[in-house]
């Protein structure tokens, strides 16, 4: 197999649990191959590099095998090879937003029931 579908690959290399959710993710432009918007139809060969945006997360990624057939983490993970800088950059990210995380006032717990109807009454509020 020299040449394999995005999506197909991308659900293969476990990116995304279904074929559905990568053909999403594709069109909606969090799919990039060499800095480029790709279709999902768009055949890829080993050797290629994806930039896939998860959540926060961008993952820089060269193509190293293909395969059409969904298997276990272990031999999807020998499917790709995430860029050393990518690694690197996700890690700082993760970090800094940890570190924010201190900053962001959460409240101690959830609200009860009649706190969460409070709250739904006084959104629901006309502005006078």
């Amino acid at each position: 197999m020299s040449k394999l579908r995005l999506d197909k690959w991308l659900w293969a290399a476990r990116f995304f649990k279904t074929r559905s959710l990568a053909k999403a993710a594709i069109e909606g432009g969090k799919v990039h191959l060499d800095g480029q918007r790709v279709k999902v139809s768009r055949e890829i060969s080993v050797g290629d590099v994806l930039q896939v945006r998860q959540g926060w997360d961008l993952k820089v990624i060269e193509v190293k095998a293909l395969s059409d057939q969904r298997r276990g983490a272990p031999e999807a993970q020998a499917l790709y090879q995430e860029t050393e800088a990518s690694v690197a950059k996700r890690e700082a990210e993760a970090a800094a937003r940890k570190a924010a995380g201190g900053m962001i006032e959460r409240p101690a717990h959830r609200p009860t029931k009649k706190q969460r109807r409070q709250i739904h009454r006084f959104k629901e509020q006309p502005e006078n």
